[in-house]
C-alpha cells in the first residue's frame, strides 16, 4: 500500500530540523509522497531546498490568504519566477479565509484571483486554502474554470480540509476539483465531516494530514500531526466506507495523481 499526503507543512517551526526523521518514518509507515505547499514568499526558498533534499517531497509555490495582507505585486512576480525556474506540483497554498474578523477580503479576493491566472497560466492545479469562505471560492472558480468542469481540459486542483456542506462539496466536484480529507474526519464529533467522508464519490477525495496541524483524535498532549499518521487517518476512511484499506490505499493514490500529474512525473510509486 502506497499513500500519498496531498498537503504536508515540512517546513513548519513545530518540526525544527526533524525533517530526515519524519521522511523517514513516513516512509517506512508507507506514505511515498509528501506535497509541500508554500504559505508566503518568506517560505519559497525553504521549501525548495526541503524538496532538493527529499526526493519524496514535491513543492507547490504560492501565498496563502493569511500572508496576503503583508503581500505586495513583486512577490506575484517572485511566485511566477518560482513557476518559471523550479517546476512545482501545484500553486498553493492559495484560497480565502473569512474565519477571523476584521480581514481586508477584497484584498485576498486580489490575491487569489491573481494566482488563479498564474494557475492558469502554467497548466498547474491549486490547492485551496478555504476558511468560512465556501461560496466566495466557488463564484471566483466558476470564473476561472466555467460551469462544465474538467471538460474545459483546465488544471483543477484539491480544497484542501474540506469542511464545507453537500451542495458545496457536490459543486467542487462538478468544477473538477479532488476534497482533502485528513484529520479531522478522526474525531466522533465531526458528524457532518465523517458522513461526507462515508458517502462522497470515492473517486474524489484524496488524504492529507496538514502536519503539524488538524491533528487526529489518536494523538495525546498537544502531539504535533506528523506525514507517518497518514495511513491511520486512511483506515478512519475505510472504516467510515466499510472498504479495505487497500481499495482506500489505492484509490486515494490514484485521484492525487490524476489531479496532480506532475507528481507521478518524479514518483517511484
Amino acid at each position: 500500500m502506497i499513500f500519498i499526503d496531498t498537503h504536508c507543512h515540512l517546513d513548519a517551526a513545530e518540526f525544527g530540523d526533524s525533517q530526515a526523521a519524519l521522511v523517514e518514518a513516513a516512509l517506512a509507515a508507507g506514505v511515498g509522497r509528501i506535497v509541500v505547499p508554500s504559505i508566503a514568499r518568506a517560505n519559497f526558498d525553504a521549501v525548495r531546498q526541503l524538496c532538493e533534499r527529499f526526493p519524496a517531497c514535491a513543492p507547490a509555490y504560492g501565498i496563502h490568504p493569511m500572508y496576503t495582507g503583508a503581500a505586495t505585486p513583486n512577490d506575484l512576480d517572485i511566485l511566477r519566477s518560482y513557476l518559471l525556474e523550479h517546476r512545482p506540483v501545484a500553486i498553493g497554498e492559495i484560497g480565502l479565509d473569512f474565519f477571523i474578523e476584521p480581514c481586508d477580503r477584497a484584498r485576498q479576493e486580489h490575491y487569489f484571483a491573481e494566482q488563479l491566472r498564474l494557475a492558469h497560466e502554467f497548466d498547474l492545479p491549486v490547492l485551496l486554502h478555504i476558511r468560512r469562505a465556501q461560496d466566495t471560492v466557488l463564484k471566483h472558480l466558476r470564473q476561472f474554470y466555467g460551469s462544465i468542469g474538467p471538460s474545459t481540459g483546465l488544471r483543477t486542483g484539491i480544497a484542501h480540509a474540506f469542511s464545507g456542506s453537500r451542495q458545496q462539496a457536490e459543486e467542487f466536484i462538478g468544477l473538477g476539483f479532488k476534497l482533502g480529507f485528513g484529520g479531522a474526519m478522526t474525531h466522533m464529533r465531526a458528524t457532518r465531516l465523517r458522513e461526507l467522508a462515508a458517502t462522497l464519490p470515492l473517486d474524489s477525495l484524496v488524504l492529507e494530514t496538514d502536519a503539524p496541524d488538524i491533528p487526529p483524535a489518536f494523538l495525546q498532549n498537544s502531539e504535533p500531526n506528523k506525514p507517518e499518521y497518514l495511513p491511520r487517518i486512511a483506515q478512519t476512511l475505510a472504516e467510515l466506507r466499510g472498504m479495505p484499506l487497500e481499495k482506500i490505499a489505492e484509490a486515494t493514490t490514484a485521484n492525487a495523481l490524476s489531479i496532480l500529474p506532475k507528481l507521478s512525473a518524479t514518483t517511484t510509486l
